[in-house]
Protein backbone atom coordinates (compact mmCIF):
# COMPACT_ATOMS: atom_id res chain seq x y z
CA UNK A 1 0.00 0.00 0.00
CA UNK A 2 2.76 2.44 0.95
CA UNK A 3 4.55 1.62 -2.28
CA UNK A 4 1.54 2.69 -4.41
CA UNK A 5 1.22 5.97 -2.48
CA UNK A 6 4.89 6.83 -3.06
CA UNK A 7 4.45 5.98 -6.74
CA UNK A 8 1.42 8.31 -7.16
CA UNK A 9 3.22 11.17 -5.33
CA UNK A 10 6.24 10.78 -7.57
CA UNK A 11 4.10 10.98 -10.73
CA UNK A 12 2.44 14.21 -9.52
CA UNK A 13 5.81 15.87 -8.82
CA UNK A 14 7.08 14.87 -12.25
CA UNK A 15 4.00 16.38 -13.95
CA UNK A 16 4.40 19.70 -12.07
CA UNK A 17 8.06 19.93 -12.99
CA UNK A 18 7.24 19.34 -16.65
CA UNK A 19 4.58 22.09 -16.55
CA UNK A 20 7.06 24.67 -15.10
CA UNK A 21 9.67 23.86 -17.73
CA UNK A 22 7.18 24.57 -20.58
CA UNK A 23 6.34 28.13 -19.35
CA UNK A 24 7.42 31.04 -21.64
CA UNK A 25 10.30 33.33 -20.47
CA UNK A 26 7.96 36.29 -19.88
CA UNK A 27 5.22 34.28 -18.19
CA UNK A 28 6.11 35.21 -14.61
CA UNK A 29 7.55 38.62 -15.54
CA UNK A 30 4.25 39.80 -16.91
CA UNK A 31 2.39 38.73 -13.82
CA UNK A 32 4.86 40.60 -11.64
CA UNK A 33 4.61 43.75 -13.76
CA UNK A 34 0.84 43.78 -13.57
CA UNK A 35 0.84 43.48 -9.76
CA UNK A 36 -0.07 46.78 -8.07
CA UNK A 37 2.75 48.57 -6.17
CA UNK A 38 2.20 50.14 -2.80
CA UNK A 39 3.31 53.82 -2.60
CA UNK A 40 6.36 54.51 -0.39
CA UNK A 41 6.50 57.57 1.88
CA UNK A 42 9.56 59.16 3.46
CA UNK A 43 9.80 62.16 5.83
CA UNK A 44 12.85 64.47 6.09
CA UNK A 45 13.56 67.26 8.59
CA UNK A 46 14.54 70.68 7.30
CA UNK A 47 17.97 70.60 8.96
CA UNK A 48 18.64 67.13 7.57
CA UNK A 49 17.78 68.23 4.03
CA UNK A 50 20.05 71.26 4.35
CA UNK A 51 22.93 69.20 5.65
CA UNK A 52 22.51 66.50 2.97
CA UNK A 53 22.31 69.14 0.22
CA UNK A 54 25.51 70.81 1.50
CA UNK A 55 23.87 74.18 2.06
CA UNK A 56 25.83 76.83 4.05
CA UNK A 57 23.21 77.02 6.83
CA UNK A 58 24.23 73.60 8.20
CA UNK A 59 27.96 74.43 8.23
CA UNK A 60 27.32 77.78 9.86
CA UNK A 61 25.26 76.19 12.59
CA UNK A 62 28.05 73.73 13.40
CA UNK A 63 30.62 76.55 13.50
CA UNK A 64 28.47 78.62 15.86
CA UNK A 65 28.05 75.66 18.19
CA UNK A 66 31.80 75.00 18.23
CA UNK A 67 32.55 78.68 18.92
CA UNK A 68 30.01 78.72 21.74
CA UNK A 69 31.50 75.62 23.39
CA UNK A 70 35.02 77.09 23.08
CA UNK A 71 33.94 80.39 24.65
CA UNK A 72 32.21 78.62 27.53
CA UNK A 73 35.26 76.42 28.10
CA UNK A 74 37.61 79.41 28.16
CA UNK A 75 35.37 81.24 30.61
CA UNK A 76 35.24 78.31 33.01
CA UNK A 77 39.02 77.84 32.72
CA UNK A 78 39.60 81.47 33.67
CA UNK A 79 37.21 81.19 36.61
CA UNK A 80 38.93 77.99 37.74
CA UNK A 81 42.39 79.55 37.51
CA UNK A 82 41.29 82.59 39.54
CA UNK A 83 39.69 80.38 42.17
CA UNK A 84 42.80 78.19 42.36
CA UNK A 85 45.03 81.25 42.79
CA UNK A 86 42.86 82.58 45.63
CA UNK A 87 42.83 79.20 47.30
CA UNK A 88 46.62 78.91 47.07
CA UNK A 89 47.28 82.35 48.51
CA UNK A 90 44.68 81.81 51.22
CA UNK A 91 46.60 78.73 52.38
CA UNK A 92 50.01 80.44 52.23
CA UNK A 93 51.14 78.80 48.99
CA UNK A 94 51.94 81.99 47.09
CA UNK A 95 55.53 83.27 47.05
CA UNK A 96 56.09 86.54 48.88
CA UNK A 97 57.56 89.74 47.49
CA UNK A 98 60.93 91.25 48.42
CA UNK A 99 59.27 93.74 50.75
CA UNK A 100 57.12 91.11 52.42
CA UNK A 101 60.12 88.84 52.97
CA UNK A 102 61.72 91.48 55.20
CA UNK A 103 58.74 91.41 57.56
CA UNK A 104 58.11 87.69 57.89
CA UNK A 105 60.86 86.84 60.40
CA UNK A 106 60.82 88.10 63.99
CA UNK A 107 63.96 87.15 65.90
CA UNK A 108 62.42 88.12 69.24
CA UNK A 109 59.99 85.21 68.83
CA UNK A 110 62.78 82.63 68.36
CA UNK A 111 65.61 82.54 70.93
CA UNK A 112 68.57 84.50 72.33
CA UNK A 113 70.94 83.33 69.61
CA UNK A 114 68.61 84.56 66.86
CA UNK A 115 68.14 87.93 68.57
CA UNK A 116 71.89 88.40 68.99
CA UNK A 117 72.62 87.50 65.38
CA UNK A 118 69.85 89.74 64.04
CA UNK A 119 71.02 92.73 66.07
CA UNK A 120 74.66 92.24 65.02
CA UNK A 121 73.81 92.13 61.33
CA UNK A 122 71.41 95.08 61.42
CA UNK A 123 73.93 97.31 63.22
CA UNK A 124 77.02 96.40 61.18
CA UNK A 125 78.50 99.21 59.06
CA UNK A 126 78.55 97.05 55.92
CA UNK A 127 74.80 96.44 56.19
CA UNK A 128 74.15 100.13 56.82
CA UNK A 129 76.19 100.98 53.72
CA UNK A 130 74.38 98.43 51.54
CA UNK A 131 70.99 99.76 52.63
CA UNK A 132 72.02 103.26 51.60
CA UNK A 133 72.64 102.29 47.97
CA UNK A 134 69.53 102.97 45.85
CA UNK A 135 70.56 100.60 43.06
CA UNK A 136 70.29 97.61 45.41
CA UNK A 137 67.11 95.78 46.42
CA UNK A 138 67.09 94.17 49.86
CA UNK A 139 65.31 90.89 50.53
CA UNK A 140 65.42 87.68 52.55
CA UNK A 141 64.95 85.05 49.81
CA UNK A 142 64.27 82.14 52.14
CA UNK A 143 61.41 84.08 53.71
CA UNK A 144 59.78 84.45 50.30
CA UNK A 145 59.05 80.73 50.34
CA UNK A 146 55.64 79.55 51.56
CA UNK A 147 55.71 77.12 54.47
CA UNK A 148 54.79 74.16 52.27
CA UNK A 149 57.79 74.91 50.05
CA UNK A 150 60.40 75.75 52.66
CA UNK A 151 59.58 72.58 54.56
CA UNK A 152 61.08 70.60 51.64
CA UNK A 153 63.94 73.02 50.95
CA UNK A 154 67.54 72.28 51.93
CA UNK A 155 68.61 75.87 52.58
CA UNK A 156 65.17 77.15 53.57
CA UNK A 157 64.31 74.25 55.87
CA UNK A 158 66.81 71.49 56.68
CA UNK A 159 69.76 73.83 57.34
CA UNK A 160 67.77 76.36 59.35
CA UNK A 161 67.59 76.42 63.12
CA UNK A 162 69.58 76.83 66.34
CA UNK A 163 73.25 76.00 65.93
CA UNK A 164 72.89 75.97 62.13
CA UNK A 165 71.53 79.04 60.34
CA UNK A 166 69.41 80.63 63.08
CA UNK A 167 68.54 83.76 61.09
CA UNK A 168 67.59 83.94 57.38
CA UNK A 169 70.25 85.58 55.22
CA UNK A 170 69.97 89.26 54.30
CA UNK A 171 70.54 89.82 50.58
CA UNK A 172 71.04 92.79 48.25
CA UNK A 173 70.62 92.45 44.50
CA UNK A 174 71.57 94.94 41.80
CA UNK A 175 69.03 95.42 39.04
CA UNK A 176 69.58 93.45 35.86
CA UNK A 177 71.41 90.67 37.66
CA UNK A 178 74.66 92.60 37.80
CA UNK A 179 75.82 91.94 41.38
CA UNK A 180 74.76 90.40 44.66
CA UNK A 181 75.74 90.53 48.35
CA UNK A 182 74.44 88.44 51.25
CA UNK A 183 75.22 88.31 54.97
CA UNK A 184 74.52 85.23 57.08
CA UNK A 185 75.56 83.65 60.36
CA UNK A 186 76.58 79.96 60.53
CA UNK A 187 76.55 78.20 63.88
CA UNK A 188 78.50 75.27 65.33
CA UNK A 189 76.33 72.41 64.07
CA UNK A 190 77.23 72.50 60.36
CA UNK A 191 80.82 71.32 60.67
CA UNK A 192 82.91 68.86 58.73
CA UNK A 193 85.96 68.79 60.99
CA UNK A 194 85.35 70.04 64.53
CA UNK A 195 85.08 73.83 64.55
CA UNK A 196 85.26 74.06 60.72
CA UNK A 197 82.19 74.69 58.58
CA UNK A 198 81.58 71.82 56.17
CA UNK A 199 82.85 72.50 52.65
CA UNK A 200 79.63 71.15 51.20
CA UNK A 201 77.67 73.80 53.03
CA UNK A 202 79.92 76.51 51.57
CA UNK A 203 79.46 74.99 48.10
CA UNK A 204 75.69 75.15 48.59
CA UNK A 205 75.94 78.80 49.63
CA UNK A 206 77.95 79.61 46.51
CA UNK A 207 75.68 77.70 44.16
CA UNK A 208 72.63 79.45 45.54
CA UNK A 209 74.16 82.92 45.89
CA UNK A 210 75.71 83.01 42.41
CA UNK A 211 72.40 81.85 40.96
CA UNK A 212 70.51 84.62 42.77
CA UNK A 213 73.00 87.10 41.36
CA UNK A 214 72.34 86.35 37.68
CA UNK A 215 68.60 85.62 37.69
CA UNK A 216 67.80 89.17 36.62
CA UNK A 217 69.98 88.74 33.53
CA UNK A 218 68.33 85.51 32.37
CA UNK A 219 65.05 84.98 30.50
CA UNK A 220 62.09 84.49 32.85
CA UNK A 221 64.40 85.09 35.88
CA UNK A 222 65.22 81.40 36.13
CA UNK A 223 68.38 79.37 35.61
CA UNK A 224 69.93 75.98 36.32
CA UNK A 225 73.56 75.27 37.18
CA UNK A 226 75.62 73.97 34.26
CA UNK A 227 78.90 73.94 36.17
CA UNK A 228 80.29 75.22 39.47
CA UNK A 229 84.03 75.40 40.12
CA UNK A 230 85.15 76.12 43.72
CA UNK A 231 88.54 76.86 45.22
CA UNK A 232 88.79 76.55 49.00
CA UNK A 233 91.34 79.11 50.19
CA UNK A 234 91.11 78.91 53.99
CA UNK A 235 89.12 76.97 56.59
CA UNK A 236 85.84 78.63 57.54
CA UNK A 237 85.50 78.78 61.35
CA UNK A 238 82.14 77.74 62.77
CA UNK A 239 80.13 80.36 64.62
CA UNK A 240 81.04 83.08 62.09
CA UNK A 241 79.30 85.83 60.15
CA UNK A 242 79.89 85.25 56.44
CA UNK A 243 79.58 87.59 53.48
CA UNK A 244 78.96 86.26 49.97
CA UNK A 245 79.75 88.58 47.07
CA UNK A 246 79.01 87.80 43.43
CA UNK A 247 78.89 89.52 40.06
CA UNK A 248 77.69 88.48 36.62
CA UNK A 249 80.65 88.67 34.23
CA UNK A 250 79.06 87.63 30.92
CA UNK A 251 75.62 87.01 29.44
CA UNK A 252 74.86 85.33 26.11
CA UNK A 253 71.22 84.61 25.42
CA UNK A 254 70.13 81.94 27.88
CA UNK A 255 73.57 81.66 29.51
CA UNK A 256 75.13 83.70 32.32
CA UNK A 257 78.63 83.41 33.77
CA UNK A 258 79.08 84.44 37.39
CA UNK A 259 82.00 84.65 39.78
CA UNK A 260 82.01 85.21 43.52
CA UNK A 261 83.53 84.40 46.88
CA UNK A 262 82.76 83.99 50.58
CA UNK A 263 84.61 86.09 53.13
CA UNK A 264 84.44 86.68 56.87
CA UNK A 265 82.47 89.73 57.92
CA UNK A 266 85.19 92.31 58.63
CA UNK A 267 85.10 95.35 60.83
CA UNK A 268 85.70 98.80 59.29
CA UNK A 269 89.36 99.22 58.29
CA UNK A 270 90.05 95.47 58.29
CA UNK A 271 90.85 93.49 55.16
CA UNK A 272 88.26 90.72 54.69
CA UNK A 273 89.54 87.15 54.83
CA UNK A 274 88.51 85.24 51.68
CA UNK A 275 87.53 81.66 52.46
CA UNK A 276 86.32 80.29 49.13
CA UNK A 277 86.15 81.44 45.50
CA UNK A 278 83.90 80.16 42.75
CA UNK A 279 82.96 80.48 39.10
CA UNK A 280 79.72 79.17 37.64
CA UNK A 281 77.63 78.99 34.49
CA UNK A 282 73.85 79.14 34.67
CA UNK A 283 71.48 78.34 31.80
CA UNK A 284 67.87 79.39 31.45
CA UNK A 285 65.99 76.27 30.25
CA UNK A 286 64.04 76.32 26.99
CA UNK A 287 60.98 75.36 29.01
CA UNK A 288 61.60 78.14 31.59
CA UNK A 289 58.17 79.74 31.14
CA UNK A 290 56.49 76.43 31.98
CA UNK A 291 58.84 75.57 34.83
CA UNK A 292 58.06 78.82 36.60
CA UNK A 293 54.48 77.63 37.17
CA UNK A 294 54.88 73.86 37.15
CA UNK A 295 57.89 73.61 39.44
CA UNK A 296 57.25 76.60 41.74
CA UNK A 297 53.53 76.11 41.59
CA UNK A 298 52.60 79.80 41.78
CA UNK A 299 54.20 83.15 40.91
CA UNK A 300 55.33 85.85 43.27
CA UNK A 301 52.25 87.09 45.13
CA UNK A 302 52.69 90.80 44.50
CA UNK A 303 53.95 90.35 40.93
CA UNK A 304 50.97 88.16 40.11
CA UNK A 305 48.60 90.86 41.27
CA UNK A 306 50.45 93.35 39.05
CA UNK A 307 50.50 90.97 36.10
CA UNK A 308 54.22 90.24 36.34
CA UNK A 309 56.16 87.02 35.93
CA UNK A 310 57.38 84.55 38.46
CA UNK A 311 60.68 84.45 40.23
CA UNK A 312 63.06 81.70 39.26
CA UNK A 313 65.08 79.11 41.10
CA UNK A 314 68.66 78.05 40.95
CA UNK A 315 69.49 74.41 40.56
CA UNK A 316 71.49 71.64 39.03
CA UNK A 317 71.30 70.38 35.49
CA UNK A 318 72.48 66.90 34.63
CA UNK A 319 74.43 66.98 31.38
CA UNK A 320 76.20 69.55 29.18
CA UNK A 321 75.41 73.27 29.31
CA UNK A 322 73.37 73.07 26.10
CA UNK A 323 71.07 70.46 27.60
CA UNK A 324 67.96 71.34 29.55
CA UNK A 325 67.61 68.21 31.65
CA UNK A 326 66.61 68.29 35.30
CA UNK A 327 65.92 71.16 37.64
CA UNK A 328 66.69 71.00 41.36
CA UNK A 329 65.59 74.13 43.19
CA UNK A 330 67.95 76.01 45.48
CA UNK A 331 65.59 78.80 46.43
CA UNK A 332 63.42 81.62 45.10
Amino acid sequence: MFGRQFERAGRRLAQQANTVSRCKPGHWTGRLETAPLRPQRRAYSASGEAASAGQPNGAGSLFRKAATYAAVGAAFSAIGAAAAWKALTAHGLGFYSDEESLLRFNASEVDDEARRVEETINSHPLVVELRSRPELTESRPHMKMPAQYSGRSLTGGALVGPGKVPVPAFCWTEAGGKSFVSVVYVGDNLCGHPGIIHGGFLATMLDEGLAWCCFGALPHNIGVTAFLNINYRKPAPAGSFLVLRAETTKVEGRKAWVKGHIELLAEPGEKPTVLTEAEALYVSPKYAATVVLAEAGVPDRREAEAGGGSRGHGGTVEGPPEGDAGLACDGP
